[in-house]
């Protein structure tokens, strides 16, 4: 089944989401893994290594897909789950870590995702 067309405000929260969500992965990846290691690029633009690059596009497939976007709070608070467990697990790790750090680095980006704007 195709997918509708987004509004152009679903558009940009989608965009938006999928744009912090991999500023949250590179910040882990930054913090976790060897510069060495980071070879590709997040959705961002940010290096990553390649597990993290592989969990960055796994997110923003997920939030490209995403039937809930104009009416979700967050992916924690949604009815349906677009992540397995294990990628749910990964996830939360990134956002335990990168969450405070965002204030730091992308503090209008934080504001912003702790706002749900």
């Amino acid at each position: 089944m195709p997918k509708t067309p987004d509004t152009p405000a679903v558009a940009h929260r989608r965009a938006r989401e999928q744009r912090v969500v991999s500023q949250m992965i590179a910040l882990y990846c930054r913090g976790h893994h060897d510069d060495a290691a980071r070879t590709e690029r997040s959705v961002c633009g940010e290096p990553v290594c390649p597990a993290c690059a592989e969990l960055d596009a796994f997110a923003a497939r997920r939030t490209e897909l995403c039937p809930h976007m104009a009416t979700k709070t967050s992916c924690n608070k949604c009815a349906t789950h677009c992540y397995p467990p294990a990628r749910q697990e990964q996830i939360r790790a990134v956002m335990r870590y990168a969450g405070p750090r965002m204030l730091l680095h992308h503090p209008i980006a934080a504001i912003r995702h702790l706002l749900g704007r």
